[in-house]
């Protein structure tokens, strides 16, 4: 007799050791899909020696050598997903995901399978679960398609999130399809109107992918596109992997940042291209411990720290490190933004062998970010300090100055070190000057353009106390 669904979950939680079926099938180690590759050629890191093989016969100094840890895989299809691209298969990955994060083996997998499309509505994963649960994405997952099938009463800023999750993995050679362009052209978004002008506002758009308050996070080897606003973001996280994702949207979509982390900590972004219509990484308030490398991005608007202290709040981040890494046709290069009236810093900040093709504002530091022309001058900011730009070449879109560094009038950027520039434009033989306003540091080498407009020394400030450097 075939054992109902509701009664195979119950199973799965109590006996999950001795599951027989497929969802729950014993496999000695899991093998990644074959599709999974590094994108990009910049700076590989080594490639790890292969794991030594066990000792036959299974005996070491008098004791047998340990078998290998099994995994049960709860795979989607035996919870009842269809996978045909319009079924709702919501419930089937809810009922694999319980089943799976309360399996008490050392590794469980949830699985979408290849060749598969599942419609998943906006869902929260919850944990805690048990250490070590791998969700594998092979197929394709995508939202409602576009505002007017998302579900009533539901939050729109929000597709899938991971919450209160512990040594996790979002991994495989799967899509996420955020299906991302009726959400674009809802008339509060930025966008072309049929007279040719544009439109500003607005509006509620989900975030793709959502960790919130989650530690020891990995996410590997996906391929994420169209997301309705950001691709994927993580807040209030720590101890984050994310590696030899593609990630790819429209240039002129907007607000799809490709990876934003806020108040985490302990953040490795390796090995991975997007090309968007925003930030390709964006690093928010409450942000330290930060390696990016080996990311080729754009076109989009670079690699930006920002905007912080909007609405005069306080934002501090250090200890930021981007290298070996490409932007090209891209808005920006490297940013820092930061509105005026926040407090708080950036600090400790390196930015290291990156190669711009075509950007239009390679290196740009704005302490006026504003999104309408009436933004008021205010007299704190975040104090900018410590800042090293180091073997940054390549060439920029004339439109722009090369190097734009708009520091505070009463908090002024200071220590910011510059070595080995060469930026050269895109077009034609002539060399724009840089564009420096109450920025201090200095040039350890000669720099292409020079570097004249930046002030030697340490700035003086009128009121001391509205330097907070956290």
């Amino acid at each position: 007799m075939t054992l109902s669904l509701s009664f195979l979950l119950v199973f799965a939680f109590y006996s999950c050791p001795f599951f027989t079926s497929t969802e729950g099938r014993v496999v000695h180690g899991l093998t990644k899909h074959k599709h999974l590759h590094i994108v990009s050629q910049i700076s590989l890191p080594p490639v790890p020696a292969p794991a030594p093989q066990a000792t036959s016969p299974s005996y070491i100094a008098g004791f047998p050598t340990p078998e290998p840890s099994p995994t049960r895989v709860f795979n989607v299809l035996s919870f009842g997903a269809v996978g045909d691209g319009s079924s709702d298969d919501t419930q089937a990955f809810k009922m694999a995901w319980d089943a799976a994060c309360q399996c008490q083996t050392e590794l469980s997998v949830l699985l979408a399978p290849v060749g598969y499309s599942f419609v998943i509505l906006p869902t929260i994963f919850a944990g805690p679960c048990k250490s070590g649960l791998v969700f594998q994405i092979d197929g394709t997952i995508v939202p409602p398609d576009g505002p007017e099938s998302w579900p009533t009463k539901t939050s729109k800023r929000q597709w899938l999130v991971f919450y209160k999750i512990n040594e996790m993995s979002l991994q495989g050679g799967g899509v996420i399809d955020g299906r991302g362009e009726k959400w674009w052209n809802l008339p509060c978004k930025p966008h072309k109107g049929m007279n040719g002008r544009a439109l500003l506002g607005s509006c509620d758009s989900p975030v793709a992918i959502r960790f919130f308050m989650s530690s020891n996070l990995t996410v590997q080897g996906l391929i994420a596109k169209n997301s309705p606003q950001f691709h994927f973001r993580f807040d209030n996280c720590q101890n984050v992997l994310v590696e030899m994702l593609s990630i790819k949207a429209p240039a002129l979509s907007p607000n799809t940042d490709g990876i934003h982390i806020e108040n985490t900590n302990n953040v490795h972004i390796y090995n991975s291209v997007v090309s968007n219509g925003d930030d390709c990484v964006s690093i928010g308030a409450g942000c330290h411990d930060v390696n990016i490398r080996n990311i080729t991005c754009g076109p989009s608007h670079g690699i930006s720290i920002g905007s912080l202290g909007i609405r005069n709040s306080r934002a501090c981040v250090s200890n930021v490190t981007v290298t070996d890494s490409v932007i090209k046709h891209s808005d920006n290069g490297v940013r820092i933004k930061t509105w005026q009236g926040g407090y708080g810093s950036v600090s400790e900040v390196t930015f290291n062998n990156i190669h711009m093709d075509t950007v239009r504002n390679p290196i740009i530091i704005d302490q006026y970010y504003c999104l309408s022309k009436k933004c008021a001058n205010q007299t704190s900011a975040v104090y900018i300090s410590d800042i090293s730009y180091i073997n940054i070449k390549g060439t920029y879109d004339v439109r722009s100055p090369p190097l734009h560094l708009a520091c505070s009038d009463s908090v002024p950027c200071s220590n910011l070190i510059f070595s080995d520039i060469e930026l050269l434009p895109a077009k034609g033989q002539f060399v724009a000057d840089p564009f420096c306003w109450n920025a201090f540091g200095d040039t350890q080498t000669v720099t292409i353009p020079p570097l004249s407009c930046l002030s030697e020394g340490i700035p003086r400030f009128g009121d001391q106390t509205i330097v907070d450097q956290c």
